[in-house]
């Protein structure tokens, strides 16, 4: 009987160094009862689908986790086709702060940034 073999399943997102550090801070102080940070796709904005990135007190079944030095990120079971090789980062100027996404899935965005399509 031959064995079947099975290949890992390629990481839905990757995070840079200081996407990583920001989640570290983020869990650094997390409201009680939070397992992590959990994006998601949301329909939202003009161009239908926008990043969000809020705190979770459990993983839902089909959720994506993946594990950082300073805490769980969770990618949300129906947002990760749309999310399929894309890299998270944390980015500061000397005006905003947040995350940004290079997500090579993304046909389009709207003019303002906040929101795009597949």
């Amino acid at each position: 009987m031959s064995e079947v073999k099975t290949r890992a399943r390629p990481q839905a997102l990757f995070l840079t160094s200081a996407a990583e550090a920001r989640i570290a801070a983020l869990m650094a102080k997390a409201p009680e009862g939070a397992v992590g940070v959990k994006l998601s796709t949301p329909r939202r904005g003009c161009s239908g689908l926008a990043y969000s990135v809020d705190f979770v007190t459990e993983a839902k079944p089909f959720d994506e986790k993946i594990e950082t030095p300073g805490g769980t990120l969770y990618v949300d079971g129906g947002s990760v086709l749309y999310l399929i090789g894309s890299t998270m980062d944390w980015v500061e100027d000397d005006f905003a702060a947040g995350f940004v996404f290079n997500n090579p899935n993304a046909k389009g965005s709207c003019g303002c940034g906040e929101s795009f399509t597949v």
